[in-house]
């Protein structure tokens, strides 16, 4: 029996869940031509929504998903489609959602790394705990993140399914002529050879540490023929929110080493991932590990935490370290930058590793749990 579902696919351009979005609904669009879907789109996405296939339809709605009066204006908007499903791709789901829906969960970072103590966080604590107990299904994006939720919340297991994300595929399998990529790194003055951070820069990301590590290899490295001038990119957002990892900047002196590029584009992003002689991802709290996935996926040699998220996301394709030890984060890099033939194992291991993880697998198990949560209300109607 034929469904319809909508999705809410505003973030589509967002860094990080829009790589979830972007890829699960292209991925679903592939695989299912029969059901009907309804994607919730801001207006200026319209277009590149139109080309997915015919079952496809595209609803504009411009308000985000932040404003208090959001929690009335878009279930209302919902409530127009009569569909069968709805599927909010993050823990943002309005208070009067209409049921039976399904929401993904990719971390625990908005109850474990609070923002703010003030009652505009409170309230959106208390909303992302009402989303997640009252969805028909939650899809956790690791089993770690799923054991987070059921520690935190009083979820039933038989209502949660992990389900793996996977790299943006324009990451894996395509050559970029070195030329392009030359002219990527002068457009942004980065010069050969540096370590590369790419994401959010929250607390928890542990980017002061980072770069307190990078400090101490600058040290070490200062008459190093290959690495005396050796820097640190950063790519990502929030950096205006988190200013210790300015002040850890400033306070080991390594300003003319580091560079903050603030959000760049997937296209100058596979560029950069592709030209870091190591990509570094020293995070305190991961809900999956996209971001060292998709520097694999690129074939660059990966240092990470050896927190049981990243090790479920990087298996033993990278090099693990102690996020709360700044000496055990700068002995990983070290010991890869020194040892070119585990840099080159590494990039072999991790193309391998990342080639594991599919957004046609990703599409076909979200697609079961639209099944299973459509039949059970059906059944019970």
């Amino acid at each position: 029996m034929q469904f319809h579902a909508v999705i809410d696919v505003r973030r589509w351009n967002d860094f990080g869940i829009g790589t979830y979005i972007r890829n699960l609904v292209t991925a679903l669009a592939r695989q299912d031509r029969v059901n009907r879907y309804t994607l919730v789109t801001r207006p200026e996405d319209q277009q590149a929504i139109s080309k997915l296939a015919e079952n496809f339809a595209a609803a504009s709605y411009a308000r985000p998903d932040t404003e208090i009066p959001h929690n009335i204006t878009f279930p209302l908007f919902l409530r127009r489609f009569r569909a069968d499903l709805y599927h909010i791709p993050l823990n943002s789901v309005a208070y009067w959602m209409p049921r039976p829906y399904v929401v993904t969960i990719h971390d625990m970072s908005s109850l474990l790394f609070p923002a703010r103590s003030d009652l505009r966080s409170t309230l959106h604590e208390e909303r992302y705990r009402r989303g997640a107990l009252r969805a028909a299904k939650v899809i956790a994006v690791s089993h770690s993140t799923r054991r987070d939720l059921e520690s935190v919340l009083p979820i039933s297991p038989d209502r949660i399914r992990t389900i793996y994300s996977a790299p943006d595929p324009s990451f894996t399998g395509n050559h970029i002529d070195p030329s392009h990529e030359q002219q990527v790194l002068e457009r942004y003055s980065i010069r050969w050879p540096f370590i590369l951070y790419a994401g959010t820069v929250r607390p928890q990301k542990n980017v002061p540490r980072l770069v307190e590590a990078f400090a101490v290899l600058r040290g070490e490295f200062e008459s190093h023929p290959e690495y005396r001038d050796l820097r640190l990119v950063i790519i990502g957002d929030e950096l205006s929110r988190n200013s210790s990892v300015r002040r850890a900047v400033v306070a080991t002196r390594v300003e003319p080493f580091v560079r903050f590029l603030g959000f760049v584009p997937l296209e100058t992003l596979r560029v950069f991932y592709r030209a870091a002689t190591i990509f570094a991802f020293p995070s305190l709290y991961e809900g999956f590990g996209l971001a060292p996935l998709e520097a694999m996926a690129c074939g660059t040699p990966v240092v990470a935490s050896n927190l049981p998220p990243l090790v479920e996301a990087v298996g033993d394709a990278a090099e693990l370290v102690i996020p709360d030890n700044v000496f055990d984060i700068a002995r990983g890099l070290r010991e890869l930058l020194l040892d070119r033939e585990r840099r080159e194992r590494l990039s072999s291991a991790g193309i391998q590793h990342a080639g594991r993880f599919n957004w046609n697998d990703t599409a076909r198990d979200v697609l079961a749990v639209y099944s299973e949560i459509i039949n059970e209300f059906r059944n019970i109607v």
